[in-house]
């Protein structure tokens, strides 16, 4: 019995042996059909791909905002900037055309509209503290969107810039979802607008803290309502990210300035241009 039971474990350890062997063997030759996927061709499909250009995006904006994070909130480091360099040096080094990148990108875009109002919120929050400030805050509103006005299209005027430079600059003295359709009304090119309007708004969220300290100005409310006139949205992200109620009071201003601009500048725009 004793060496029939060691002739059967015998047994059993050789066909465990074959099957490790089979299995081995397997594996092996799943390795050799199988080959790698290069990594170029990886990269080709991805770049290819709509959902690339938000990927690209939604990542850039990602590192801005770590960036601005770790940099204790400096204006220097405005998450938007640091978010448009990244995705112009991204599209630029795999060639990518401007049209393909917005076709995969334009749900953002898309979202600049709920985003605008959205910022109605803070507003409503904020709703006791509006009283009493209509009138230096219409005074405000008139005057600093007359200045944004003159001074852009004088100085393209100074610089030789034909009318639909000119008309774009007049177009981009509200937030850029607002800007980009009086562009459309006043005949002047949209995408133009709308990357004057960006600029304005980062180096307006920048420069802000400085010239608004360089002219003592303390108030919470005062503050803001400056950086929503004059840098639109990406200002006012920077002033709630500050302070609530400067955040409240930029939302207010540029949400005023968009409808003001978007009823009077079609009306003025031949007189000025």
């Amino acid at each position: 019995m004793g060496r029939e039971r060691c002739i059967d474990r015998q047994c059993d350890c050789d066909h465990r042996g074959e099957r490790g062997d089979i299995a081995i063997l397997a594996r092996r030759e799943i390795a050799v059909v199988t080959p790698a996927l290069p990594i170029a061709e990886i990269w080709v499909y991805l770049a290819g791909s709509p959902l690339f250009a938000l990927l690209l995006t939604l990542a850039a904006y990602e590192a801005g905002v770590t960036i601005y994070e770790r940099a204790h909130r400096q204006p220097f480091a405005n998450p938007v900037a640091i978010a448009v360099l990244i995705v112009a040096a991204g599209i630029t080094l795999i060639d990518m055309p401007y049209a393909k990148y917005f076709e995969g990108a334009q749900f953002i875009h898309f979202l600049l509209g709920t985003a605008t109002v959205a910022l109605a919120v803070p507003i409503y929050q904020c709703w006791d503290a509006l009283r009493g400030k209509v009138v230096p805050l219409v005074v405000s509103l008139l005057c600093g969107g007359a200045v944004s006005i003159v001074s852009a299209v004088s100085i393209a005027r100074l610089l030789g810039a034909d009318s639909t430079i000119q008309k774009a600059m007049m177009a981009k003295s509200v937030t850029a979802p607002i800007a980009m359709g009086v562009a459309e009304r006043i005949s002047a090119s949209p995408t133009l607008t709308a990357v004057f309007a960006v600029t304005t708004g980062i180096i307006g969220a920048i420069v802000a803290r400085y010239v608004l300290d360089a002219l003592r100005m303390q108030a919470w409310w005062q503050r803001g309502f400056a950086i929503g006139v004059a840098a639109h949205g990406i200002g006012t992200s920077r002033a709630l990210s500050i302070n609530a109620e400067a955040g409240a009071f930029s939302g207010l201003a540029m949400g005023m300035h968009g409808v003001a601009g978007a009823v009077l500048i079609p009306l003025i725009a031949d007189l000025i241009v």
